[in-house]
């Protein structure tokens, strides 16, 4: 999802100006004909998200340092960018004093204007993730600390959002890598235990022969190679939030003196006669169906219920492709601070094929992609040869050639779906007309509106179809069959994956220069 950029001017010609170049570096623009209504828009009962604002210094109702002033105070944090007509000394220290991040004068050229929010932003997303992982290190994480925009996400949020505020056991359900341990931190430090230790056990990573005296603590002398006394997980977390990562990787053995440790609130170490009471929070976290793991019997299933009290599902981040830019840049400017390289961002054409991209691997695996292509990248922007998986990918499917329009189910010989030569354009008609020459004239494709038996065919299949031709049409640029369509780019990716089409989005052989642009 592209990031927001509210414009403040009371000039309604600049505004028009301003808009214009934001929209055309790659930012959504939002304007406000005065310091009164850009308040309104952030400070109002459904304050809109804006990640950067252009902003007038001299407005006739309230001013640029009236509105920073008022932002300060509602302990807002975004990056402003003052602009004016009178450059003076005086007026720029006045605007970095209030809280600018820059100060541009009037009329500042389309480079300037880029730089100046290229840089605000990037040093916004740096300062974000810096204090991010010193808050996670802390164990102050909280839940506005997670990022995301995806509607997805949204009842995932308000369900930890509720558990925070009890001792409830927790068990975060998902794929490996959509980050279960994060959002595990984020519940614990907007909890009452937040001062308290927060202890991650990856159960899967265990020894067996040592799961007991890792999570319970041995005496010492309990067995051979116990030199000391150990306390275990459970110990050290008193207080505090024991996470169980991998949890249906547990042993049986271990899974009843788990059940015993919940049922009783205290442990008992190996090797010692008596038990030790211990108040721990239980957050658990499994990419496995431990329902089928119950039923298989390698479950206990009055474990099961004791850790399946308020389950959370985490969708994987290809069901929710807008958090994947905003993770980008954050992964972008946290990454490249740590190299020491100075890397501004990623070019709109990269962005658009990372957010088609499935991501198999989740956040786990957009990090690393990340890394990979900062340690990769010679310039100070980042573009798609630098993500060599993604890239292949975008080729292979665009050597698809064909996309079907009718249906009706059609067969046709296998070389009709064999890919053009190298160098051979081969039309949308034409296309079609390979798969199903007697459906459709080479001219013009067809949208049948009844079936075979003269009903009139389900909305649903009418609106798969015509997506299919979209892409086709536009040859794979998403953004252009968005616009077309005249919906988001987030409500196509969503009705791509509900009608299951999100494996066709680059069935068409894609205009690099058309859709980069």
């Amino acid at each position: 999802m592209s990031q927001v950029v509210l414009i403040v001017d009371d000039d309604p010609v600049q505004r028009r100006l301003l808009e214009a170049m934001v929209e055309r570096f790659g930012y959504r623009a939002l304007t406000a004909e005065g310091g009164d209504a850009a308040l309104s828009l952030l400070l109002g009962e459904t304050p809109t998200p804006v990640d950067c604002i252009i902003l007038d210094l001299v407005m006739p109702d309230l001013d640029g340092l009236g509105v920073m002033s008022r932002l300060r105070q509602a302990g807002l944090d975004i990056p402003v960018i003052v602009q004016t007509a009178h450059g003076g000394i005086d007026n720029v220290v006045s605007a970095m004093r209030a809280g600018a991040t820059d100060f541009v004068v009037k009329p500042a050229s389309p480079e300037r204007i880029d730089v100046s929010l290229r840089n605000a932003l990037t040093t916004k997303a740096l300062a974000g993730e810096l204090s991010r992982v010193k808050r996670s290190r802390d164990g102050t994480l909280t839940l506005s600390d997670v990022i995301t925009r995806s509607p997805a996400m949204a009842p995932v949020i308000k369900s930890a959002e509720k558990t925070a505020s009890s001792d409830i056991p927790v068990l975060l359900e998902g794929e490996s890598g959509v980050g279960k341990e994060l959002m595990a931190r984020a519940i614990h430090g907007s909890s009452a235990r937040r001062a308290r230790p927060f202890v991650a056990v990856n159960c899967g990573a265990l020894p067996e022969n040592l799961v007991e005296s890792i999570l319970f603590g041995h005496e010492k002398g309990a067995f051979t190679g116990a030199t000391e006394k150990h306390n275990g997980k459970f110990i050290e977390a008193d207080g505090g939030t024991l996470f169980l990562d991998e949890v249906g990787e547990l042993p049986p053995a271990a899974q009843v003196k788990l059940l015993r440790a919940l049922q009783e609130n205290e442990v008992e170490p190996v090797g010692s006669r008596k038990s030790v009471k211990v108040d721990v929070r239980i957050i658990s976290a499994t990419n496995r169906d431990l329902i089928a793991e119950v039923k298989a019997g390698r479950f206990r299933e009055d474990l099961f219920y004791r850790l399946h009290v308020f389950p959370i599902t985490i969708p994987p981040l290809r069901q929710r492709p807008e958090d994947i830019a905003e993770l980008t840049r954050h992964f972008v400017a946290r990454i490249a601070a740590e190299q020491g390289k100075r890397i501004r961002g990623l070019d709109a054409g990269t962005l658009e094929r990372l957010t088609g991209y499935r991501w198999p691997g989740n956040v786990r695996q957009l990090e690393n992609a990340v890394y990979r292509a900062v340690v990769l990248a010679d310039r100070d922007t980042i573009g798609l040869d630098e993500f060599p998986q993604v890239a292949a990918n975008a080729s292979l499917r665009a050597a698809i050639p064909t996309i079907e329009l009718d249906s009706a189910p059609q067969t046709a010989p296998d070389h009709m779906f064999e890919a053009p030569g190298a160098g051979e354009y081969v039309s949308l008609a034409e296309r079609m007309h390979r798969v199903n020459p007697s459906a459709m004239t080479p001219a013009q494709p067809m949208l049948a509106l009844t079936d075979g038996h003269n009903d009139v065919r389900a909305l649903e299949d009418i609106e798969r179809e015509v997506i299919r031709f979209a892409i086709a049409h536009y040859r794979g640029q998403m953004s252009e069959v968005a616009r077309r369509l005249k919906i988001g780019r987030s409500t196509l990716y969503r009705k791509l994956e509900s009608l299951q089409l999100d494996g066709e989005s680059a069935a068409a052989p894609v205009n690099e220069s058309a859709d980069a642009g």
